[in-house]
């Protein structure tokens, strides 16, 4: 019965958007991050209560994420978007090649998002790091964006961060 249960919760999001580069494309050019989560942002934002702010909140969080996979990956293969939708909530799955090694970070990193001194880890982390460390950036959507993280390693070596966004329902 609990299988139905999440079958039904996945299949309640509706699909927006699906987006694939090639890694090495994507890795030539740091711009990349923000173009494709600016020009995203605008195209899923439009029929939002107050498209501006949505659009702001979504790229500003979409940004992050592709830096995280900018940062932690490889050359090899592809980076994958997919952007659902379900009411207040927009879903984010991001696919890219994890190096080996990797994956346990990624593992700990999402699994501190859900840990009760997360905002605690969050304000120490940009405290005390020069730059956004990927760690700080995920504990940053979790705690600013109340964001959800998963993480599927299913599709190894590449994994797949899975965001659940609540813009829409966020009081500025």
């Amino acid at each position: 019965m609990g299988a139905s249960v999440n079958k039904t919760t996945e299949t309640a999001f509706e699909p927006l958007l699906q987006f694939d580069m090639e890694m090495e494309i994507f890795l030539s050019d740091w711009q990349h991050c923000d173009h494709v989560s600016s020009y995203l942002a605008r195209m899923i934002s439009h029929n939002r209560t107050d498209p501006v702010r949505h659009s702001n909140f979504f790229s500003s969080a979409l940004n992050e994420l592709l830096e995280v996979s900018f940062r932690g990956g490889t050359t090899d293969g592809k980076i994958g978007l997919s952007i659902y939708r379900q009411g207040d909530t927009e879903r984010v799955q991001l696919s890219f090649p994890c190096p080996p090694g990797q994956a346990r970070f990624y593992r700990e990193a999402v699994s501190k998002t859900r840990e009760g001194d997360a905002q605690a880890r969050y304000l120490d982390a940009i405290s005390n790091d020069l730059a956004p460390s990927r760690e700080s950036v995920l504990l940053d959507l979790a705690v600013n964006y109340d964001a959800h993280l998963r993480l599927d390693e299913s599709a190894a070596p590449a994994i797949t961060l899975i965001v659940d966004l609540p813009l829409e329902g966020m009081v500025s």
